[in-house]
């Protein structure tokens, strides 16, 4: 009988292990926050806000979200699998995401950013801090884009300025002999 009970504990471990691994396949990125001290108001506004943003935030059992992140092979994430943990997953750019939860933290400080998982690439506090602040991924495309954008549209100006000029003065000389 004890034997059975067990059987069915390790069972349903694994089955959540597996449900964290299938939520959190669904995310390119994820950020570690403290949520000791929200309310269940407070949360559901920060989730509606980050469902705004494609992002999900969850309450996660850290010991098993730490096995979920070994199995998916990723980055070693432990150090912010400590104490009361909630994961913002985000789907799309994720500095959006930060940065929500950031300026959420400044409404409601009993929220932490503890860190964050940017594709492989682990960030602390502050250097998650310091993602959120940098412009998006569509905006730093759009930046390249119009710098790439540019040497072509000054040489079509120039192109189009010779024969512009050589109209001018033409008007000029026909204007000056209709006169003259």
């Amino acid at each position: 009988m004890k034997q059975d009970y067990q059987t069915r504990v390790n069972e349903s471990k694994v089955g959540y292990v597996d449900a964290l691994k299938e939520m959190f396949s669904g995310a390119n990125d994820y950020v570690f926050t403290d949520y000791r001290g929200l309310t269940v108001e407070q949360i559901t506004v920060l989730r509606s806000k980050l469902r705004a943003l494609s992002a999900d935030y969850r309450v996660v059992k850290n010991s098993f979200a730490k096995i979920a992140f070994q199995q998916m092979d990723k980055p070693s994430v432990g150090e912010y699998l400590v104490g009361p943990t909630a994961i913002a997953l985000a789907e799309k750019d994720s500095a959006p995401v930060v940065k929500v939860l950031i300026d959420f933290a400044k409404e409601a400080p009993t929220l932490q950013v503890k860190g964050a998982l940017v594709g492989d690439q682990v960030y602390d506090a502050a250097q998650a801090l310091a993602f959120s602040k940098l412009p998006s991924r569509e905006a730093l495309i759009s930046q390249l884009m119009s710098v790439m954008q540019a040497p072509l549209q000054n040489f079509v100006y120039a192109v189009n300025g010779v024969p512009t000029k050589l109209v001018r003065t033409l008007q000029a000389v026909a204007d000056q002999k209709a006169a003259g």
